[in-house]
């Protein structure tokens, strides 16, 4: 199974839903970045169920303890071990479904593939994984700020059919984003998303949506060209979160229904000195290769597969059965989602501020 993640800034995840604990190991963080639990806490609350109806009712502390790696506050620049401890587990919940695969889920697939699966919480497939992953990421968050002010900041943009206005990329912020229950910068919009999600989660379903991130910030000159351009690592970091189903960047999708005299980014001088793009609708990032403008990318994010309406389907032995599900869900991950986000882009950034610093040899 393949629960690592890059290149020179790597991370393996570890742990199931419902096991003792999820965690991560981060490796090739260098020397002497001040690292400590408070630092990474912040972003595992966010991502964390908390008071609201929008979220599962499972109740997580994801307090982090590092396990290795730092001293002093210190990273060593070796291994960094992360662990966060599974309380809330439930695994009577999930007697009823030994037998049977839930629909769009990863029982059936896991299955195949090894002969035998998690037998609760749908074990490394469940969303309970990302804690690992956003505790990895605040720590290249904590890294890149030691070299480069980069800022990333997600939210959501739609949910459903209900699509919010797009805040100024220039300057949207954590705090603005976290101002509303459902994570939705646009005070007209967001109170219509959560009677939306409350809607479907009274019906006893589950509504998706999308996720849009912008990055400031990076410096032109990070990503690499051909099969590891920095869209690709992108595009894969995001479409490896659990319920994504679609990435695009800049004007995405939009850009195939455009000519390219509107689509063209000419550049323009910088009063300092240099060029750079006078438009963006190239999301940032120019032959796989970041341009020094924001990096927007938007993530879609499918209906929570976990419904409690009755749905036809069969057992693993081909019985025909009427499934209802049991058991503790989202009725949307959107709002929960927004620090994966972050956390994953982070990773990816980091690893490609580790990349350009061994491929460029400083001028004389």
């Amino acid at each position: 199974m393949s629960s690592t993640f890059g290149t020179l800034f790597r991370v393996t995840t570890f742990g199931e839903s419902h096991g003792r604990a999820v965690g991560c190991v981060v490796d090739g963080c260098p020397a002497r970045i001040p690292l400590a639990p408070e630092d990474i806490q912040p972003q595992l609350d966010r991502r964390r169920p908390w008071a609201s109806a929008l979220n599962t009712p499972r109740q997580e502390s994801d307090a982090v303890s590092i396990l290795s790696g730092v001293e002093r506050g210190l990273t060593l620049g070796t291994p960094i071990g992360l662990s966060i401890p599974n309380s809330d587990t439930r695994p009577g919940d999930y007697a009823a479904m030994e037998t049977v695969p839930r629909p769009s889920h990863a029982d059936f697939t896991y299955a195949e593939k090894y002969g035998l699966r998690a037998r609760s919480g749908g074990g490394r497939a469940s969303a309970r994984e990302t804690a690992a992953r956003v505790a990895a990421g605040a720590v290249a968050e904590k890294m890149l700020a030691c070299f480069h002010p980069v800022q990333i900041v997600a939210w959501v943009e739609a949910v459903g059919t209900l699509t919010a206005k797009r805040p100024d990329l220039a300057s949207i912020s954590r705090a603005e984003v976290d101002a509303t229950l459902v994570r939705c910068p646009d005070p007209e919009a967001a109170p219509q998303m959560t009677a939306a999600i409350e809607a479907a989660r009274d019906a006893g379903d589950s509504l998706g949506g999308i996720v849009a991130c912008a990055c400031r910030g990076v410096p032109p000159g990070w990503g690499e060209p051909v099969f590891d351009k920095l869209t690709a690592r992108l595009a894969g970091a995001m479409l490896s979160i659990p319920a994504t189903r679609g990435f695009e960047i800049g004007e995405g999708f939009a850009a195939s229904q455009l000519r390219g005299s509107q689509h063209n980014d000419p550049f323009s001088a910088k009063p300092n000195g240099g060029i750079r793009p006078a438009s963006n609708h190239c999301g940032g990032i120019q032959g796989g290769i970041s341009n020094g403008e924001t990096i927007f990318f938007r993530v879609a994010f499918k209906p929570v597969s976990t419904i409690s309406l009755p749905q036809k389907t069969v057992a693993f032995d081909g019985t025909s059965v009427v499934f209802e599900a049991k058991g503790r869900h989202d009725p949307c991950v959107l709002p929960r989602a927004v620090p994966i986000v972050e956390s994953m882009t982070a990773l990816v950034l980091a690893d490609a501020f580790l990349q350009q610093q061994i491929q460029r040899i400083p001028r004389a």
